[in-house]
Parts: structure tokens; C-alpha cells; sequence
């Protein structure tokens, strides 16, 4: 049965919903055991947990803000002026009068690869970058599509979102990492702590440490998988035109050159895997940044 533009979008939103309170109750139930292993005699651990929480909220806001200067600067992209890229200008203007949007500013990347990317921490501070490939190698028809991807992200807030992923994230290895060391040099008390159910909780806390980093990240790339469902499907009410997208994510799929510009730093922000991580068994699909190609162009087909 195929699902509208408006199903899917709303469908993505409920489980990034969905994905960010499994984050919580993760983090919940580690800062429990923490709590309870410390039980109060570890005040200077307490402190130094929260000053390094702390520096990584900071690190993380100082970077939301920035992070439009930070990702064109790192991918080496040129603005791109309307007097030489009359096209790309006039699809971004009509794109924006379509969806409400004010218009973003525009970059160029000079690489045949065929993708795109939008940062920027609201609609009114945004960037939408470009590669020359993709200006050379799609039609109009596909560049909307794109585009209309990529403004997409900027309506929804993706930045954001995965920005308070990435802080999830910082905070979850912090906690672990605590943990592991408290245990690994901590000489403890075990009579003191209820003896054998201080020591099962310990052990469970280790196995969890351990394993909180790698669910984080799973978490973490399932939200942006999601976020690239609801995109393509913000894409398609905006063109209303989801075959445009389709077609472009076909072309893309097709084009095995990596962008030498990306990093796994930015990768996730563009609207295809720039690195073509594509290979290997379906475990590293859980660490994938985006979902596989061919169900986006299937699911875009599948619209109304």
C-alpha cells in the first residue's frame, strides 16, 4: 500500500521521537548505577562528572552556532553567486517561495561527485552546498528534488536535532568511560555497598559501560536514517514531484566516486553517503549514516 508524502514525514517524526526516549532511558538507567555505586562517598568523582558534562554542552552549543562556517570551510565550498549559477539561484528561489522558507545562502563544491548538503542552526541562518557534479549531471527536474531534500532538512531542524544527538552521544561514552575507570581503580568497599548486590550491580554497570557507547551510535545513526526518510518526504510534498528525487537518488547510486571533500565528521549531513561505505554484512547497516538508496527511491516511488 503506498503512503503519502504527509504518512511518511509523520511516521519519521514519531520515531525519532521514539529513538531520543530510548536515548534518555539508556542514560537514565547508567547515571542510576553510577549513582549507586558512587553512593555519596565519591563527591570529587560527582564533580568532575558534571564539569565534564558541562564542557560538553558548551563544546556542543559553540558548535551549533558555528556550524555553517565550520562544514563549508572543512569541504573546501565557494559561495556561489547568482550572476554564475543562474540556475541553481533561480530552483532555490522558486523552491523557497513554494515552502514558506527564506532563501539559504549557497555554496559550490568543485567535485564531480554528485551530492548535496544543508547545515545551519534555523531557516534563517542556513547553507545549502552543492557539488559541481551535481549541477553538471542532473537534469532540473532531479536538482528540485534535491534541493527541495535539502531545504527539507532545514524546515524540520535536522541540524538541531542531530546536534542534541551528538551531545547524547558525548555524554553517554562520558559516563561510560567514568564508570570503567571507577571500577578498573576504584578499590571500593563491597561490605559497606549490601556485599554480593553491590558486586552484581558493579559487574552489570561494566557490561553496560561497555556496551553504552556502541547503542549511542546506533541510536544516534538511526535517528539520522530517519531523518533522511522524512526528508525525501518533505522533498516530495514540496516538488510534488517525488519521481524528480527518485530519479536524482538513482543517478547517485550509479556514481561510485567518494567525495574527497566529506569526512566521517560531515558525512551525515549530505544527502547520500559521501564516503560509498555501501559494502559489507547487514550489522554495519546499524552504523550506516544513511539508510540504503534503494529503499528511498522504492518508498519515493510509493508515494501519491
Amino acid at each position: 500500500m503506498a503512503m503519502d508524502f504527509y504518512s511518511q514525514i509523520s511516521s519519521n517524526k514519531k520515531m525519532t521521537v521514539l529513538l531520543f526516549i530510548a536515548f534518555f532511558i539508556l542514560l537514565g538507567v547508567l547515571a542510576g548505577i553510577i549513582s549507586y555505586i558512587l553512593g555519596g562517598f565519591s563527591i570529587v568523582g560527582g564533580f568532575f562528572l558534571t564539569i565534564f558534562g558541562i564542557l560538553i554542552i558548551l563544546f556542543a552549543i559553540i558548535s551549533y552556532y558555528t556550524c555553517d562556517s565550520i562544514v563549508t570551510m572543512v569541504s573546501g565550498a565557494k559561495e556561489a553567486p547568482p550572476e554564475k549559477f543562474k540556475q541553481l539561484n533561480n530552483i532555490v528561489e522558486e523552491l523557497c517561495l513554494a515552502s514558506g522558507l527564506p532563501k539559504p545562502r549557497l555554496f559550490v563544491i568543485n567535485d564531480t561527485a554528485i551530492n548535496a548538503f544543508a547545515t545551519g542552526r534555523d531557516p534563517n541562518h542556513s547553507v545549502i552546498c552543492v557539488t559541481t557534479g551535481a549541477l553538471q549531471f542532473l537534469n532540473r527536474e532531479e536538482l528540485q528534488g534535491v534541493i527541495a531534500h535539502e531545504l527539507s532538512h532545514i524546515r524540520n531542524y535536522d541540524v538541531r536535532t542531530m546536534t542534541i544527538a551528538t551531545v547524547l552521544v558525548g555524554i553517554a561514552v562520558l559516563m561510560s568511560d567514568f564508570l570503567l575507570r571507577f571500577a578498573l581503580f576504584s578499590k571500593g568497599d563491597s561490605d559497606s555497598k549490601n556485599g554480593q548486590l553491590f558486586i552484581i550491580i558493579l559487574v552489570v554497570g561494566i557490561i553496560l559501560a561497555i556496551l553504552t557507547p556502541i547503542i549511542a551510535q546506533i541510536i544516534q545513526f538511526s535517528i539520522s536514517r530517519k531523518r533522511e526518510f522524512a526528508a525525501d518526504a518533505g522533498s516530495a510534498e514540496i516538488t510534488r514531484n517525488p519521481l524528480g528525487l527518485a530519479s536524482a537518488l538513482e543517478k547517485i547510486s550509479k556514481d561510485k566516486e567518494p567525495l574527497e571533500a566529506a569526512n566521517k565528521a560531515t558525512a551525515h549531513l549530505y544527502i547520500s553517503d559521501p564516503l560509498k561505505n555501501t559494502k559489507g554484512m547487514w550489522l554495519k547497516g546499524l552504523f550506516q549514516t544513511h539508510p540504503p538508496i534503494e529503499q528511498r527511491i522504492a518508498a519515493l516511488k510509493g508515494m501519491k
